[in-house]
């Protein structure tokens, strides 16, 4: 009867198979990977949370601020003093408001290019009721020198004016507060009562940087208040805002699965 070889049957177990070898090199490997791939100084920076003025999607509307609130950098008109009515007492209220902005170059510069942007299409360049659109039936009015806002109205009438808008004229709330103070800087140049001369350059359809107004100095970092005109129109003419009902925007919106 043939003898059992027992030799081939023997392992040597003082050496480790190859499979153990490979998940012993997996296994010091793979943390070292997981933590490449973390960051070890974070910060309150890195943490869930909404800007100011950011929506929770690119497909939700930026927030704003609550109607007639203050923005944190302040105002010289805020909504629960000056309502947003285009009435004559209401602008007149806002007459007495001092300049904050001195009239220097570069402020009056910063007017000429909102002027030129927003004002000078009905008013004309020099504000003498002959900008382009008087040729398609707007009513020109006359702002320039001589006319009754040279003459009698004040920084702060004026500043009301842009603000709330009364007749023809429209509220210009895209306009923010410092570049209003800078477009009354201006107007005073072409009225002939400022010390730098008239500047009525300006740049042709396509043109940027210098004659494009520079960034905002309210938004979004620091956010300026939120003016719902249709809102305002439908809660009735108080001089106090409307009341809110407050709700909780600490909460997540609730995700679909």
């Amino acid at each position: 009867m043939p003898t059992r070889d027992t030799r081939r049957e023997t392992r040597d177990v003082s050496r480790p198979s190859p499979v153990s070898c490979l998940l012993s090199r997996v296994s010091r490997t793979v943390p070292v990977l997981l933590l490449g791939a973390c960051s070890w100084f974070t910060d309150f920076k890195q943490q869930p949370k909404i800007d100011p003025w950011e929506s929770p999607a690119d497909t939700i509307a930026p927030r704003a601020n609550p109607q007639a609130s203050v923005p944190t950098v302040g105002t010289a008109a805020p909504g629960f003093e000056y309502n947003r009515l285009p009435m004559p007492q209401t602008i007149a209220a806002m007459a007495s408001i001092p300049n904050p902005t001195p009239a220097d170059s570069a402020s009056v510069n910063r007017g000429r290019v909102e002027f030129q942007i927003n004002c000078a299409v009905c008013h004309g360049p020099l504000g003498m009721a002959n900008g382009p659109a008087t040729k398609y039936g707007m009513a020109g009015i006359a702002i320039g020198a001589g006319s009754k806002a040279a003459n009698e109205y004040t920084d702060g009438y004026i500043f009301g004016m842009i603000r709330n808008g009364r007749g023809l004229m429209p509220p210009y709330n895209r306009i923010e507060e410092p570049d209003r103070w800078d477009i009354v800087n201006y107007l005073r140049t072409i009225q002939g009562k400022g010390t730098i001369a008239a500047d009525t350059s300006h740049g042709r359809p396509g043109e940027t940087g210098s004659l494009l107004p520079g960034a905002s100095r309210m938004g979004p970092t620091n956010p300026a208040a939120y003016y719902n005109p249709r809102a305002a129109s439908a809660a009735p003419a108080t001089s106090q805002a409307p009341a809110v009902t407050p709700t909780d925007t600490t909460k997540k919106p609730e995700r679909k699965p």
